[in-house]
């Protein structure tokens, strides 16, 4: 079993780049179902994927069927119409591939898919106020929330690149002072 994310026409650069990177950290692959709204290339995708652009699993698909053919699982689908919290679904208990879909920025995701699929819509809670977050938070938020329920599969709990006593042996002490209180 894994966990995917799954971008339907997705319209902002800086968002898809963000879930990328964010995704290259949760070791998920990224499907992102066309058309887009900008040209997909490192230099739109630069600043927000950062150096984890080269890391990332990713796959394009001509529109949703063409989606959904390749791509046997369980789908949830990330709508503010959705009546349950990311976090009431028991991800655990799935036994297949796990797809978490979310709409392009404008419109989400077409309401006659979700209509269809209304068990499988997740909502994040928040303000009645807000209309929405922003899509890449959306997507660390829940994403996450499915890492916690599996226990992190794959995913380090320390710190790998510089060690997991950094902290720890981190000297806080000012150049050439014994002590790191001022007079």
């Amino acid at each position: 079993m894994a966990v995917h994310v799954v971008l339907y026409e997705p319209e902002i650069p800086q968002n898809t780049g963000n879930i990328l990177r964010t995704c290259v950290a949760a070791n998920t692959k990224v499907h992102i179902i066309k058309p887009l709204g900008f040209e997909l290339n490192p230099d739109t995708l630069k600043r927000a994927a950062s150096n984890h652009l080269a890391m990332a699993e990713y796959f394009f698909y001509e529109n949703f069927e063409d989606f959904e053919s390749k791509n046997p699982g369980t789908y949830f689908y990330m709508t503010r119409y959705g009546k349950k919290p990311h976090s009431s679904f028991n991800y655990a208990s799935v036994k297949n591939d796990i797809y978490l879909i979310f709409g392009k920025e404008s419109t989400g995701i077409p309401y006659e898919r979700l209509r269809d699929h209304l068990d499988y819509c997740f909502r994040i809670p928040m303000a009645g106020s807000c209309r929405s977050l922003n899509l890449s938070n959306a997507v660390a938020i829940a994403l996450y929330e499915v890492m916690r329920q599996l226990d992190y599969p794959d995913l380090s709990l320390h710190e790998v690149q510089k060690g997991e006593d950094f902290l720890e042996s981190f000297d806080i002490r000012p150049l050439g002072r014994k002590d790191v209180f001022h007079e």
